[in-house]
C-alpha cells in the first residue's frame, strides 16, 4: 500500500483515515477498542479525533473520544503503530475555545493527558479564529513542535483566502505552516472544495484529509428514501441528499460497485482517494464489518472509465 505524506511534514500515512467522532457517541469503549484493533490489524494507522468529540451527546462534556483512544493506547501498547490527529478550537466550555496562545497551551496538555501520550502527530485548528492574529497561533504551534509535543499542524474549516493568508504569515515569519487541510468533500459535496481550496492545496503541497467523505453515510447506499432516515442516529443529516442528483450518484456507485465486486461505500471512498492532492479521506464506522467495507477502498484502483462515470453523475 502506498503511503502519502501529510504536506511537507515528513509524516507518511496510509490513504485512509479512521474517524474517531463515533467513539463515546454511537459506539462505547469496548466496541471502540474492537474497531481500533481491527483497523490496525488490517495494516492501517491514521486516526482522526478532536478534543470536542463527542460533546454534543447528552451527558458528555467533550474529550470522550480522546479518552477512549488513550485508554486503548495504554491497553494495547500500540502507540508506535498509529498516527494520531486531533484538533483544538471548538467550544469546550466558558472561555475555552479559539486559537490564542493561552488557550492552545492549555488545550494541548488536556489532549495529551486524555490520549495518554507525550506527543500528537498532527494538531489541527478545528475552526478559523479571526479574533486571534494568525502569527500568534502559528508561533504557538511552532513552539509546540520545538518542544516535541506536536509533530505537524493542520487546519480545518478554513476558507481558501484565510488558508492562503496563514501560509503567507508562516513564510514571512519563519513559522510552522499548516501542512494539512480538513475540508468537507465527497462525491455529492464537491464544489466548495474544488473551486478554490483544491488549487491552493495542490499548488502549495498541502495534504488534504476530507471529512464527511461518505456524506454522513448517504454514499454507502443505505439511505434511499425518507423511510430509511431512521436507520441511524445520523439519518437526519442525510435528507438533503435525497434528490435527483443524489439518486443519480447512487446509481453510478451501484454500477461501479457491481463491476468491482465491492460496496458503494468503498467506491465512494476510492473516488476521493483518486482525486489529485488528496492525502486521505476520513470515514468512521460503528461495526467491524462496516469498517472492512470502507477500508477495502485502499485496495481499489478505479479505472479512468469508472472515475469518469462517477464524475459525470456527480457534476454540479
Amino acid at each position: 500500500m502506498e503511503k502519502r505524506e501529510l504536506g511537507r511534514s515528513g509524516i507518511f500515512v496510509s490513504p485512509f483515515c479512521f474517524g474517531g467522532n463515533v467513539f463515546g457517541w454511537t459506539v462505547n469503549e469496548q466496541q471502540s477498542f474492537e474497531l481500533l484493533d481491527a483497523y490496525v490489524d488490517s495494516g492501517l494507522e491514521f486516526i482522526d479525533t478532536a478534543d470536542v468529540y463527542s460533546k454534543w451527546v447528552p451527558g458528555n462534556k467533550g474529550g470522550e473520544s480522546e479518552t477512549i483512544i488513550g485508554n486503548w493506547l495504554k491497553k494495547s501498547g500500540r502507540r508506535d503503530k498509529v498516527i494520531i490527529a486531533t484538533k483544538v478550537g471548538k467550544p469546550m466550555g466558558p472561555g475555552r475555545q479559539g486559537l490564542s496562545k493561552a488557550y492552545i497551551t492549555e488545550a494541548v496538555e488536556d489532549s495529551l493527558k486524555r490520549l495518554q501520550t507525550d506527543y500528537i502527530d498532527l494538531y489541527q485548528s478545528h475552526d478559523d479564529d479571526q479574533n486571534t492574529p494568525l502569527e500568534e497561533t502559528l508561533a504557538t504551534y511552532t513552539d509546540l513542535i520545538k518542544q516535541g509535543k506536536v509533530r505537524g499542524v493542520g487546519a480545518s474549516n478554513f476558507t481558501a483566502a484565510r488558508l492562503k493568508e496563514s501560509l503567507d504569515v508562516s513564510k514571512a515569519n519563519g513559522l510552522a505552516r499548516y501542512e494539512t487541510l480538513q475540508p468537507e468533500y465527497n462525491l455529492y459535496d464537491r464544489e466548495g472544495y474544488e473551486k478554490e481550496l483544491e488549487p491552493l492545496c495542490v499548488g502549495n503541497n498541502i495534504g488534504v484529509i476530507t471529512f464527511y467523505s461518505l456524506a454522513s453515510g448517504f454514499l454507502s447506499g443505505k439511505y434511499r428514501s425518507e423511510a430509511d432516515l431512521s436507520k441511524s442516529a445520523r439519518g437526519g443529516g442525510v435528507k438533503k441528499y435525497l434528490n435527483s442528483r443524489g439518486f443519480k450518484i447512487l446509481t453510478a456507485l451501484d454500477e461501479v460497485a457491481a463491476q468491482y465486486k465491492t460496496t458503494p461505500a468503498s467506491v465512494a471512498i476510492a473516488w476521493v482517494m483518486a482525486r489529485p492532492g488528496i492525502t486521505a479521506p476520513i470515514a468512521s464506522a460503528t461495526s467491524v464489518k462496516q469498517l472492512h467495507d470502507t477500508t477495502q477502498a485502499v485496495q481499489l484502483n478505479l479505472d479512468d472509465k469508472a472515475i469518469a462515470l462517477l464524475n459525470e453523475a456527480s457534476s454540479y
